[in-house]
């Protein structure tokens, strides 16, 4: 999108205008591309501070979900496009091509750029479209509680999509085992809710037995969920939980709620995806010296 954006403008000195439209409903992005000073600092000892010149997107208008909430003030470039922030500091020479992201359950977490993981983090290969690079992978098993389908497909690891959207036949074994394996009473169809599939939560409760959801990722190596469900208000009172995923008519998308509980790492260089346990305020072991903001 940006470099494209910006090969369309005529001169430094006329505003580039750019537009991101998302799987969620209606949502979307408009804006200008500014540049702008990220301050960053190392994660070596002596600390050093490093300054890098970025390009991001200013919003203007923001529509769908970006309007609930606190909404954002436009994009900050983590693709593999020349224009990224990843890609702009590795070709400067401030940081490995690589990154990572952790998304704690406290819906706080960090961002390191030149993370490249540690040995013993869980691996699997990027899918590499040349004309659209995206961070997708391949999974050949989904298992719910201990019921294994053995099912290939591919999906998009997407930190700007806060929930999972899955096509069928994916959506459709997901959700038909996590709801066999719950006891819980299944809630009415609300339209006020994204997600088909939640449960009632009685005024008591204070607990939920939540079936295990794991994905088994190209090359064998397990991707477990630590947190597939989202509990919410309905309308007229009360709670429910959801399974965390919406019903997709094109791409698979694993979006941040399946991120939760790990730091997931964006190695460029590799090209793989990495993946471990993480509360995302222990200090990590890598083995590249990173640069934290």
């Amino acid at each position: 999108m940006c470099g494209q954006q910006r090969r369309q403008c005529s001169t430094t000195r006329k505003a580039c205008a750019y537009q991101v439209v998302y799987l969620s409903s209606n949502t979307s992005s408009t804006g200008i591309l500014v540049e702008d000073t990220l301050h960053l600092i190392t994660d070596d000892s002596p600390l050093k501070d490093v300054d890098a010149q970025i390009t991001l997107g200013c919003g203007i208008i923001q529509t769908g979900t970006f309007l609930e909430g606190a909404a954002p003030n436009g994009l900050f470039g983590l693709g593999m496009d020349a224009i990224s922030v990843p890609s702009v500091l590795a070709s400067r020479g401030l940081a490995a091509n690589s990154f990572s992201m952790c998304f704690g359950p406290d819906g706080l977490g960090r961002i390191v750029f030149g993370d490249k993981g540690s040995s013993d983090q869980g691996e699997t290969p990027f899918n590499i479209d040349k004309l659209h690079p995206t961070y997708s992978i391949s999974v050949t098993q989904i298992t719910v509680l201990k019921n294994v389908t053995d099912l290939n497909f591919n999906a998009i690891f997407d930190s700007g999509t806060s929930f999972t959207y899955m096509n069928d036949p994916v959506y459709t074994v997901i959700s038909e085992k996590f709801n066999s394996a719950t006891k819980d009473k299944r809630h009415p169809p609300d339209s006020s809710l994204p997600f088909e599939y939640c449960y009632d939560l009685s005024a008591n409760q204070t607990t939920i037995s939540v079936p295990d959801v794991n994905l088994t990722m190209e090359g064998g190596t397990q991707f477990y969920i630590t947190d597939p469900i989202i509990v919410t208000s309905v309308q007229g009172g009360g709670y429910v939980y959801c399974l965390g995923v919406v019903k997709s008519e094109d791409i698979n998308i694993i979006g941040q709620n399946f991120m939760t509980g790990y730091r997931i790492v964006f190695d460029r260089e590799k090209m793989v995806l990495g993946w471990k346990a993480s509360d995302c305020y222990d200090a990590r072991t890598s083995n590249t010296l990173p640069v934290s903001p």
